[in-house]
């Protein structure tokens, strides 16, 4: 577009190739401008998920090279990003970022600078990175028979991604274990559309922007490992929660009788960090009543003989995470006595039976004796007869 007042001429939609020198002649007057054209692209056409390396190619065409060109970026929140590495050329700049994250979605801005000819160009892209509010792999602590919900936030709705992307929910209860799928999901038009469940044993819930597993009473053996994992034109991120569970147990279960003992068990369902114990202690009681596991053991036994309160703390970091209590009920005076007597009864009977079994081995004794006597006599007089008739 010529606009003749003022000898202007307006082009809307630059390409490399009209970069050059534009002439204007008027009369005897003639004045020349070169003119650089710059293309910014970046990969995967600005969509990334978290965790990706995105790259941005920087081109520029002119009649003269730039010798002096320099390149700065800066992120959504102005801040500037120092490239991981740089490739550079005479009209093509090649620029690797580092990982991206959630929280790198916004408009960035690539600032294009030189001093001769003079340069202060600043060229906006827009970066969305769909990702997790909390990619990082977490660990949940739970008791048995609680209520457990495991959340995963997806961002898509907040950066207004409008591509869509299906997602699934697995659990594996060890490491080593196979992953069972718990839930297939699609994101489409910015809207969870879910599928029916894999397994009867948990309950998957979908909301706006939220996939969540929830156990509305615990088992210890629904710990392990529960994955969210999201697709997007053949590329793959994922999100991981740990579900350690604990639960509380006595040898023998029931009252605690008087010079009783008994021994109280607490065990975590999978491996814990490091700086992760098991504690057992009683309730408003001594430094006697404390028992402490060694790092990372998943069970502590603690032999008791005193009734109250007591409590099983699963501690991270000198931090209690969980606690459980086992209440040791004191047995009645009336139970007393009657493992008192119990126990004399069962002593006199023992007593009884000793002694039975000693005149049943007396009588006995006696008793083959008399046998053996009466055979002697038998086989005397037979001898005598003999005798007799023999004379």
């Amino acid at each position: 577009e010529v606009k003749s007042a003022n000898k202007q001429l307006k082009v809307w939609n630059f390409e490399l190739s009209d970069a050059g020198i534009y002439t204007c002649e008027y009369g005897s007057r003639k004045v020349r401008i070169s003119l650089h054209v710059f293309k910014l692209t970046i990969s995967l056409d600005g969509h990334f998920l978290q965790n990706e390396v995105p790259e941005l190619t920087l081109m520029h065409n002119s009649s003269d090279p730039l010798s002096d060109l320099s390149i700065r970026l800066f992120n959504n929140n102005n801040n500037i990003v120092i490239p991981e590495t740089e490739n550079k050329s005479s009209q093509k700049y090649i620029l690797k970022l580092k990982k991206l994250e959630a929280t790198d979605s916004g408009t960035w801005l690539c600032h294009v600078h030189s001093d001769s000819p003079v340069i202060n160009e600043n060229i906006s892209f827009a970066v969305k990175v769909l990702g997790f509010r909390d990619p990082e792999p977490q660990r949940k602590y739970a008791t048995v028979d609680s209520t457990v919900i495991l959340p995963w936030h997806l961002n898509f709705q907040e950066i207004d991604w409008k591509e869509s992307f299906t997602g699934q929910l697995n659990w594996k209860q060890q490491e080593s274990a196979n992953a069972h799928k718990l839930r297939d999901f699609n994101v489409i038009a910015q809207r969870v559309q879910q599928e029916t469940n894999k397994s009867s044993h948990f309950l998957v819930e979908t909301s706006e922007n939220t996939i969540q597993v929830k156990h509305l009473s615990v088992h210890f053996n629904h710990s392990g490992q529960y994955q969210c994992q999201v697709a997007y034109k053949e590329r793959r991120m994922w999100s991981e929660i740990e579900l350690v569970v604990m639960k509380v147990s006595a040898n023998p279960v029931g009252p605690l009788s008087k010079e009783g003992k008994m021994t109280l068990i607490c065990e975590a369902s999978g491996p814990l960090l490091s700086n992760a114990y098991l504690r057992w202690e009683r309730v408003n009681g001594t430094p006697m009543d404390v028992k402490n596991s060694k790092p990372q053991e998943v069970k502590l036994e603690m032999n008791i003989s005193a009734a109250g309160l007591w409590s099983c703390h699963l501690i991270e970091n000198n931090e209690r995470k969980i606690s459980l209590h086992y209440r040791v009920e004191e047995a009645p005076v009336w139970m007393n006595y009657v493992v008192t007597g119990a126990s004399v009864g069962g002593s006199v009977l023992v007593f009884a039976l000793v002694c039975l079994c000693i005149i049943s081995g007396v009588n006995w004794q006696r008793g083959r004796q008399r046998a053996k006597r009466m055979e002697r006599a038998r086989q005397y007089l037979l001898e005598n007869k003999t005798c007799q008739c023999q004379q």
